[in-house]
């Protein structure tokens, strides 16, 4: 039995498999709990046909599916559809059974620490999925509950104090075109247009925001952060929600989407956990080095080190750094720290005994 199988957490999919997803399966005593449930295609330029990829895309959301019908309770970190799923999708066989066999659903909050693009994609999922049950989300809107937001930046000491040489300057331009349009999601967007309450459906099924709660499932605790940048300080693909797993004396922290992390308190706060198992999402190397530059992969490297040197017993090193044939050797320095502290870092293929598709292409 492995570590993971001792814990009762299930990798169900992540891109190592042929598909943009992180999707897992904590087993509490209470019932299953899934978390991400989404998977996407791979990219244009990840080496396999069209139609092979939307074949792996599939097979994901069959396995994804057949586990939230059992599910007790459904976690969503936040709305890109590699971690949900719209129930209007053709790849869902029933989504009135994938959605409500769970008796309750965990979302990121979709009124605040969110950007535009996932404000709205959250507002069409949660209008399907109460069209299922015959209910309008417009029952649910109301007027903004909060009208000031801290800017999550200025907590961010570790990241601030750094000096980038060369592209500081240019650093400090972004971070003031950051703060530009922080306050203007503040006062266009959460200040100012309707939010969605906590919904309790008619069927039973209740739906709460996630953010910053904790939670008992049975014999396991889900502590949900509060929103963490999806990469960079004011990253424009906004925030998710990372979660801390505690189960059987165990802790497992799960990133969702960090980039890295890039930040470098995120890496601190988790290496100060001592978690006896990181499920973290690497850098886009196959982004490098056109949207992601040396910079930014330097400091997500130089903070994957920071944890491996907190000593997990184990790192599922996966997502995002599996899209590209040379994601091994863009993070060396992560598997050299690892070997010397003795710290397994394992893909999601290789936990469960495969090769990672990429490298076989």
């Amino acid at each position: 039995m492995g570590l993971l199988e001792e814990i009762g957490i299930r990798l169900l999919w992540f891109d190592s498999l042929g598909a943009k997803c992180a999707s897992i399966v904590v087993e509490s005593s209470a019932g299953p709990i899934v978390i991400d449930p989404g998977a996407a295609e791979m990219q244009p330029s990840y080496p396999l046909p069209s139609e092979e990829k939307i074949a792996l895309r599939r097979r994901a959301i069959e396995v994804i599916e057949d586990w939230c019908r059992v599910a007790k309770v459904i976690v969503i970190t936040h709305y890109h559809y590699d971690h949900h799923v719209l129930p209007s999708d053709h790849a869902i066989r029933d989504p009135k059974s994938m959605w409500f066999g769970a008796e309750l659903l965990v979302l990121k909050n979709p009124n605040m620490y969110i950007n535009e693009s996932q404000w709205e994609r959250a507002r069409l999922f949660l209008s399907e999925l109460l069209r299922l049950v015959g209910e309008d989300l417009t029952k649910y809107m109301c007027e903004p509950k909060v009208r000031e937001f801290p800017d999550p930046v200025e907590s961010l000491s570790i990241a601030l104090s750094k000096n980038f040489g060369d592209y500081q300057r240019r650093r400090e331009e972004l971070l003031a075109k950051g703060r530009t349009w922080f306050r203007n999601l503040v006062e266009k967007l959460w200040s100012r247009r309707s939010w969605i309450e906590e919904i309790t459906l008619s069927n039973g099924v209740k739906i709460m925001w996630g953010d910053g709660k904790c939670l008992e499932v049975g014999d396991t605790v889900l502590e949900i952060l509060n929103p963490w940048f999806h990469g960079i300080e004011y990253d424009r693909t906004g925030w998710v929600t990372p979660i801390v797993i505690k189960r059987r004396n165990y802790v497992v922290f799960y990133s969702s989407d960090l980039m890295g992390p890039m930040i470098e308190d995120y890496a601190e706060y988790i290496a100060r956990l001592r978690p006896d198992v990181v499920i973290l999402d690497g850098p886009p190397t196959y982004l490098f080095p056109y949207m992601l530059n040396r910079v930014n992969l330097k400091r997500a490297v130089d903070n994957a080190v920071t944890i491996v040197s907190s000593r997990p017993k184990l790192l599922i090193y996966d997502h995002h750094l599996l899209r590209e044939k040379r994601w091994r050797s863009r993070v060396a320095e992560v598997f050299e720290e690892a070997e010397k502290c003795g710290v397994e870092v394992l893909t999601a293929a290789e936990y469960l005994g495969r090769k990672p598709l990429i490298d076989t292409l």
